[in-house]
């Protein structure tokens, strides 16, 4: 396997994740916490939402591989602990309640069943405030492979964010990469099956939303038509809408998507409703494909909202 950033194998669960009582509280939170940032639980077994919300801490505890630590307390079997926690200020009226410590002293917290993109956002925060990188590596890693799928090693860009799924299989970044790097090299099925296979939790993640349109923009190649007959046909007739649409899609697929837009603008300027509003859609799938700062969609965007708000 390739090594991505010196990345440590993971700690064993039992060093992560501890049951505390009134007895260790100070052993295995406190002192604890002046090495590495505690996620501390305060549930109760009958609680409904604690039985949802734990798993997903200890999921996402166990995914940062030592970076974090977490303690389980049940509120109803050390009832004289909660107490003494909440004459110190933390609000333990309400459980499920999650509080972050670093050393020694409560940072942050959360109430209630909350969604694993929180969870992993709270859980870096917190490791944040401890001092330590949550990037575990793999963010240069990605880095490192964007630059072979520009220089155009398409294969070894696949094997590295292959590689980089392998440390993190929640890792969009890496995922909207594989599915790059499989489109170009011509393995649009391959690309489509990757993309689908992708955890449902990053399924809506910038990366993933932009592989999905790279995928419809690729489907679409397939089956278009000669640019300069199309061109042909619009200079005819310039109310050729359909013929101008196509010549949009020809565009993209020869690598011209400047030339695109600018065809589905001239379209959307013309007749906007055409086809129930298709210049518009096909625009917003251009743009969800390309990097958000990229003058091209940057600029598409603003005279498409020029036009919509004249």
């Amino acid at each position: 396997m390739i090594e991505l950033g010196g990345q440590q194998d993971a700690a064993p669960a039992g060093d992560l994740i501890k049951d505390v009582t009134e007895e260790n509280f100070m052993q295995d939170v406190i002192d604890a916490s002046m090495q590495v940032p505690v996620i501390v639980d305060f549930w109760a077994t009958w609680c409904g939402p604690c039985k949802t919300l734990g798993p997903q801490l200890e999921k996402a505890v166990t995914a940062a591989k030592g970076a974090v630590k977490m303690a389980k307390i049940d509120v109803d079997q050390n009832q004289r602990l909660a107490q003494a926690l909440a004459q110190q200020g933390l609000p333990l009226q309400s459980i499920p309640t999650v509080v972050a410590f670093v050393q020694g002293r409560p940072v942050d917290m959360f109430q209630g069943a909350v969604p694993p993109s929180e969870i992993d956002a709270f859980i870096k925060k917190a490791i944040e405030a401890g001092g330590g990188d949550t990037s575990n590596g793999l963010d240069d890693a990605v880095a490192a492979a964007e630059e072979m799928l520009d220089a155009g090693a398409a294969e070894d860009a696949a094997e590295t964010f292959a590689a980089i799924l392998q440390e993190d299989p929640h890792h969009a970044g890496a995922y909207g990469g594989l599915v790059r790097s499989y489109l170009a090299m011509g393995q649009t099925d391959q690309a489509e099956a990757t993309l689908n296979g992708a955890p449902v939790e990053i399924s809506k993640t910038p990366e993933l939303e932009a592989a999905h349109a790279q995928i419809q923009l690729a489907r679409q190649a397939e089956n278009a038509g000669p640019v300069a007959e199309l061109q042909a046909a619009v200079d005819a007739d310039e109310t050729n809408h359909q013929a101008r649409f196509d010549l949009a899609m020809a565009l993209q697929a020869s690598g011209d998507t400047e030339g695109a837009v600018t065809q589905l603008l001239d379209l959307f300027r013309r007749d906007r409703e055409w086809n129930d509003g298709a210049a518009k859609a096909q625009l917003f799938t251009i743009f969800e494909a390309l990097d958000a700062k990229d003058p091209i969609a940057l600029a598409g965007r603003r005279k498409l909202s020029s036009m919509i708000f004249a």
